[in-house]
């Protein structure tokens, strides 16, 4: 009886063979990909990624996008099709989130580090592409999930819950005040809140105010209120913040405003430049 436990055993691993975080090492990838590719996007995207012949894959369904978007966005959004796919990398502990996108149109790669953030991911550089242009709402179910298995630890399903919705806000926030502003705002929030929790409304509120403020940004009342209730489900959750505070400050370099960075300060000076010549040029024309 003994000998045929021990049979039954190692067939059962033998078919269902699992990777965790003891069997992965920096440097090692772990890819997700859209379940309705076509083999022919599926070797090709594989190929973009640099994937080892070997690497672990993890297939996402539509119906685990609309699982955790259906709340947020319109379904004709999501689509009945998933095909966005990613790459995640392990990184050297302590090193942050790092994100780059192709073929992805609505969500900014800083808005991935935010909400991946807010979901636990750590220490990852990660790719997101797809063999066509999506608004790549979709990439994150599959990167939570891949990172689940790569880090053989279970995110709680309202975290991802809230992951998922502090994109899409974020993204919608977007296209309001612009991008870097809207990705620069809630890492700024998520930053206060994680020195010092808000206890009610009004202490969230002020924070988000200042903020704004900070950053020379105005927030329709909608959409104030739209981050009061986003921040309040945050700060509800079994969230280490301290981590999120962590995280947050290894990513400040690709989490800032264009204009506060060396490039927006170049190309600023660029401008003032053109403009002293020309009223030069405007003088000599008239002297």
């Amino acid at each position: 009886m003994k000998k045929h436990l021990i049979v039954l055993i190692s067939l059962f691993m033998f078919l269902y063979p699992i990777q965790s975080l003891a069997d992965m090492a920096e440097g090692d990838m772990i890819v997700t990909l859209g379940q309705n590719l076509t083999e022919a996007q599926k070797n090709s995207l594989l190929t973009e990624m640099r994937a080892p012949k070997e690497v672990q894959i993890v297939t996402v369904s539509n119906q685990e996008e609309h699982q955790y978007l259906g709340k947020y966005i319109a379904k004709s959004l999501i689509g009945t099709k998933a095909i966005s796919s990613s790459a995640i990398t392990i990184a050297p502990q302590g090193s942050g989130i790092t994100v780059k996108t192709k073929n992805i149109t609505w969500v900014t790669d800083e808005m991935y580090v935010n909400a991946l953030i807010t979901a636990g991911v750590k220490d990852a550089n990660i790719y997101i592409t797809s063999p066509i242009s999506v608004s790549g709402t979709a990439a994150l179910t599959g990167i939570i999930k891949a990172y689940e298995i790569s880090a053989d630890k279970t995110i709680p399903e309202a975290v991802k819950q809230a992951a998922n919705q502090e994109m899409v806000e974020t993204a919608k926030l977007g296209d309001s005040i612009g991008d870097e502003n809207a990705a620069a705002l809630i890492a700024k929030v998520k930053e206060e809140i994680a020195k010092n929790k808000p206890k009610n409304d009004e202490e969230l509120r002020k924070i988000i105010e200042q903020a704004s403020k900070d950053l020379n940004v105005t927030l329709s009342e909608n959409e104030l209120q739209n981050l009061i209730d986003l921040f309040n489900k945050l700060k509800n959750l079994d969230i280490d913040w301290n981590q999120v505070s962590d995280q947050l400050n290894k990513a400040k370099d690709r989490i800032s405003k264009f204009l506060h960075s060396e490039e927006g300060q170049g190309f600023l000076e660029k401008i003032k430049q053109f403009f002293i010549w020309l009223i030069d040029f405007i003088k000599s024309i008239f002297s």
